[in-house]
Protein backbone atom coordinates (compact mmCIF):
# COMPACT_ATOMS: atom_id res chain seq x y z
CA UNK A 1 0.00 0.00 0.00
CA UNK A 2 2.80 2.65 0.78
CA UNK A 3 4.31 1.93 -3.01
CA UNK A 4 1.03 2.85 -4.53
CA UNK A 5 0.56 5.97 -2.39
CA UNK A 6 4.42 6.61 -3.55
CA UNK A 7 3.53 6.09 -7.08
CA UNK A 8 0.23 8.12 -6.99
CA UNK A 9 2.20 10.97 -5.09
CA UNK A 10 4.76 10.96 -7.90
CA UNK A 11 2.14 10.50 -10.68
CA UNK A 12 0.21 13.66 -9.25
CA UNK A 13 3.45 15.97 -8.93
CA UNK A 14 4.47 15.23 -12.59
CA UNK A 15 0.49 16.20 -13.69
CA UNK A 16 0.89 19.28 -11.60
CA UNK A 17 4.16 20.34 -13.09
CA UNK A 18 2.95 19.51 -16.78
CA UNK A 19 -0.61 21.27 -15.79
CA UNK A 20 1.43 24.52 -14.01
CA UNK A 21 4.42 24.49 -16.71
CA UNK A 22 2.50 24.03 -20.15
CA UNK A 23 2.16 27.55 -21.96
CA UNK A 24 0.04 28.00 -25.26
CA UNK A 25 1.08 30.93 -25.85
CA UNK A 26 4.48 32.18 -26.96
CA UNK A 27 6.34 34.86 -28.46
CA UNK A 28 6.77 35.01 -32.41
CA UNK A 29 9.55 36.30 -34.68
CA UNK A 30 9.41 39.78 -35.74
CA UNK A 31 7.15 40.87 -33.01
CA UNK A 32 8.66 43.38 -30.10
CA UNK A 33 10.53 42.21 -27.70
CA UNK A 34 8.55 42.35 -24.68
CA UNK A 35 10.72 45.67 -21.90
CA UNK A 36 12.01 44.41 -18.92
CA UNK A 37 13.83 46.75 -16.10
CA UNK A 38 16.04 44.45 -13.87
CA UNK A 39 19.01 44.71 -11.66
CA UNK A 40 22.15 42.43 -12.82
CA UNK A 41 24.74 40.60 -10.18
CA UNK A 42 26.87 43.84 -9.67
CA UNK A 43 23.56 46.09 -8.64
CA UNK A 44 23.02 47.87 -12.32
CA UNK A 45 19.48 48.01 -13.69
CA UNK A 46 19.11 46.93 -17.58
CA UNK A 47 16.26 47.51 -19.25
CA UNK A 48 15.27 46.40 -23.28
CA UNK A 49 15.75 50.38 -24.15
CA UNK A 50 19.86 50.37 -22.61
CA UNK A 51 20.59 47.71 -25.80
CA UNK A 52 18.60 49.87 -28.41
CA UNK A 53 20.99 49.98 -31.74
CA UNK A 54 22.92 46.81 -30.57
CA UNK A 55 21.62 42.62 -30.99
CA UNK A 56 20.68 41.27 -27.70
CA UNK A 57 20.72 37.37 -26.95
CA UNK A 58 18.62 37.37 -24.12
CA UNK A 59 18.55 33.76 -22.73
CA UNK A 60 16.38 32.32 -19.38
CA UNK A 61 17.70 29.70 -17.51
CA UNK A 62 15.69 27.53 -14.46
CA UNK A 63 18.87 28.01 -11.79
CA UNK A 64 22.18 29.31 -10.56
CA UNK A 65 25.06 26.74 -10.17
CA UNK A 66 22.71 24.15 -11.75
CA UNK A 67 24.60 21.30 -13.93
CA UNK A 68 22.49 22.47 -17.40
CA UNK A 69 22.68 26.16 -16.41
CA UNK A 70 26.09 26.15 -15.65
CA UNK A 71 27.05 24.52 -19.32
CA UNK A 72 24.84 26.78 -20.77
CA UNK A 73 26.26 30.11 -18.99
CA UNK A 74 29.83 28.79 -19.53
CA UNK A 75 29.57 28.38 -23.24
CA UNK A 76 27.89 32.13 -23.48
CA UNK A 77 31.37 32.79 -21.48
CA UNK A 78 33.64 31.14 -23.88
CA UNK A 79 31.59 32.28 -26.75
CA UNK A 80 31.68 35.77 -25.21
CA UNK A 81 34.41 37.64 -28.08
CA UNK A 82 32.78 35.52 -30.93
CA UNK A 83 29.54 36.98 -29.59
CA UNK A 84 30.54 40.72 -29.09
CA UNK A 85 32.52 40.72 -32.13
CA UNK A 86 28.87 40.31 -33.74
CA UNK A 87 28.01 42.79 -32.49
CA UNK A 88 25.62 40.79 -29.74
CA UNK A 89 25.39 41.38 -26.33
CA UNK A 90 24.54 38.68 -23.77
CA UNK A 91 22.56 38.39 -21.08
CA UNK A 92 21.32 35.94 -18.57
CA UNK A 93 17.65 35.99 -16.68
CA UNK A 94 16.53 33.52 -13.99
CA UNK A 95 14.38 34.02 -10.69
CA UNK A 96 17.37 33.73 -8.60
CA UNK A 97 18.18 36.95 -6.81
CA UNK A 98 20.96 39.27 -6.88
CA UNK A 99 23.20 37.48 -4.23
CA UNK A 100 22.93 34.04 -5.71
CA UNK A 101 23.66 35.70 -9.66
CA UNK A 102 27.18 37.37 -8.08
CA UNK A 103 28.22 33.83 -6.42
CA UNK A 104 27.54 32.29 -9.79
CA UNK A 105 29.57 34.78 -11.95
CA UNK A 106 32.14 35.10 -9.74
CA UNK A 107 32.53 31.32 -9.67
CA UNK A 108 32.55 30.92 -13.84
CA UNK A 109 33.71 34.25 -14.13
CA UNK A 110 31.06 35.26 -16.27
CA UNK A 111 31.65 38.84 -17.69
CA UNK A 112 28.08 39.80 -18.90
CA UNK A 113 24.90 40.82 -16.37
CA UNK A 114 22.58 38.15 -15.15
CA UNK A 115 19.53 39.96 -14.11
CA UNK A 116 17.40 38.81 -10.86
CA UNK A 117 13.92 38.12 -11.80
CA UNK A 118 12.85 37.99 -8.50
CA UNK A 119 9.00 38.34 -8.98
CA UNK A 120 8.87 35.65 -12.16
CA UNK A 121 6.84 39.13 -13.66
CA UNK A 122 9.81 38.95 -17.08
CA UNK A 123 10.04 35.28 -17.14
CA UNK A 124 5.99 35.66 -17.69
CA UNK A 125 6.28 38.47 -20.53
CA UNK A 126 8.50 36.35 -22.15
CA UNK A 127 6.15 32.91 -21.77
CA UNK A 128 9.26 31.61 -20.12
CA UNK A 129 8.23 31.17 -16.78
CA UNK A 130 7.08 27.73 -15.32
CA UNK A 131 4.37 28.01 -12.17
CA UNK A 132 4.26 25.37 -9.38
CA UNK A 133 2.58 28.05 -7.15
CA UNK A 134 5.01 28.56 -4.64
CA UNK A 135 7.81 27.05 -6.65
CA UNK A 136 8.64 29.55 -9.76
CA UNK A 137 11.56 29.30 -12.42
CA UNK A 138 12.14 30.48 -15.76
CA UNK A 139 12.40 27.66 -18.72
CA UNK A 140 15.59 27.53 -20.43
CA UNK A 141 14.21 29.87 -23.53
CA UNK A 142 16.53 32.00 -25.77
CA UNK A 143 15.28 35.35 -27.51
CA UNK A 144 17.73 36.68 -30.24
CA UNK A 145 16.53 40.41 -30.36
CA UNK A 146 17.70 42.56 -33.16
CA UNK A 147 18.42 46.33 -33.18
CA UNK A 148 15.44 47.68 -33.28
CA UNK A 149 13.66 45.88 -30.38
CA UNK A 150 12.59 42.75 -32.22
CA UNK A 151 12.07 39.34 -31.88
CA UNK A 152 14.47 37.78 -34.55
CA UNK A 153 14.66 34.35 -33.54
CA UNK A 154 13.46 31.94 -30.54
CA UNK A 155 15.07 29.19 -28.81
CA UNK A 156 12.25 26.90 -26.88
CA UNK A 157 14.03 24.67 -24.65
CA UNK A 158 17.22 26.05 -25.26
CA UNK A 159 20.18 23.20 -25.86
CA UNK A 160 22.73 24.01 -22.73
CA UNK A 161 25.43 22.88 -25.32
CA UNK A 162 24.43 24.51 -29.09
CA UNK A 163 22.66 27.21 -27.98
CA UNK A 164 25.39 29.72 -27.72
CA UNK A 165 26.62 27.98 -31.31
CA UNK A 166 23.05 28.45 -32.52
CA UNK A 167 22.97 31.75 -31.89
CA UNK A 168 26.23 32.87 -33.62
CA UNK A 169 25.04 30.97 -36.84
CA UNK A 170 22.09 32.21 -36.77
CA UNK A 171 23.28 35.77 -36.57
CA UNK A 172 25.67 35.35 -39.14
CA UNK A 173 23.02 34.40 -41.82
CA UNK A 174 20.40 37.52 -40.33
CA UNK A 175 23.51 39.92 -40.77
CA UNK A 176 23.81 39.09 -44.38
CA UNK A 177 20.07 39.33 -45.33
Amino acid sequence: MEWLTIILSVFALGFMFWFFSTNKKSLEVGQSAPDFKLVDQHGKIHTLADFHGKWLALYFYPKDDTPGCTKQACAFRDDLHKLTDLGVEVVGVSVDNTNSHAHFAKKYHLQFPLLADTQAEVAMRYHSLINLGLIKFARRNTFLIDPQGNIARIYLSASTARNSNEVITDLKHLQTI
